[in-house]
């Protein structure tokens, strides 16, 4: 899996902010709009594309993608949907959310999943998933999960020993019973005090790997409020690691 980008909706360095981190010439500390890519040597999978999609993909190799994975509809999570329009001359993207998500893709971007489409339009295939309801795109095995993004309901995902969660606050026991297991899991944590009311902290995140006994906890969707990467690194405890804009991890 490749972090593509690690930061909360804004995004660091902020605009116009010049505190230690926005300043800072450490790569590991400029962070783009929270998404991933999962790969397999024949499946590929997108989890989200927010607005810098375009810029997070280009180093990546040119390869189909066989599904995209919206974790909800938030702008800093869908906004670069049409910036996959290349990857649709290897084939139609299924595109996979929750009802809520597949409704407001429509509704913002019409002009996809119009009758007659414009030519050169992202060619998208849009699919409804509900909670706890398996799907399998190629070799890869994919459990939608359940969390509350204050009272927006949100999708995590389950990769059999891998799970991806952005953008919570809650999540119910019968949601957190299917994360059992999980050996490695990536979770928000939007800094470190001052609570937000729908956003975890890092504590919250740190707290839920140790509840999952997770062996290895990366924290993301984090604000310049983190600190300096090796400062912030320093303050977790073994385990836990706040990944940086184009990490790589074996699962």
């Amino acid at each position: 899996m490749t972090f593509l980008g690690t930061g909360t909706s804004n995004g660091v360095p902020v605009i116009g902010c010049h505190c230690a981190v926005c300043d800072s010439k450490d790569p590991r500390d400029h962070r783009l709009r929270t998404a991933a890519l999962l790969e397999t040597a024949s499946t590929r999978i997108l989890i989200d594309c927010g607005p810098d999609i375009r810029q997070q993909l280009m180093p990546q190799p040119f390869r189909k993608i066989d599904a995209v994975l919206l974790t909800h509809a938030h702008y800093d999570h869908v906004g670069g949907l049409d910036d996959l329009r290349p990857f649709c001359l290897l084939g139609d993207i299924p595109m996979y959310g929750n009802e809520p998500c597949v409704k407001a893709v429509r509704h913002n971007f019409p002009y996809c999943f119009a009758e007659h489409l414009y030519p050169g339009v992202p060619k998208i295939e849009l699919h409804t998933l509900r909670k706890d309801e398996p799907l399998r795109v190629g070799d890869i095995d994919v459990l939608p999960i359940e969390v509350m993004h204050d009272k927006l309901p949100v999708l995590g995902y389950r990769f059999g020993p891998l799970a991806y969660i952005t953008d919570m606050k809650d999540i119910d026991d019968g949601q957190l019973a299917l994360l059992e297991g999980v050996d490695t899991l990536v979770v928000n944590g939007l800094r470190w005090e001052k609570p937000h009311h729908s956003h975890q902290l890092i504590p919250d995140a740190v707290a839920m790997g140790q509840k999952l006994s997770a062996r290895r906890t990366y924290i993301i969707h984090v604000t310049h409020d983190v600190g300096l990467y090796d400062q912030a690194n320093a303050r977790l405890p073994e385990g836990c690691l706040f990944p940086y804009d184009g990490m790589k991890i074996e699962v």
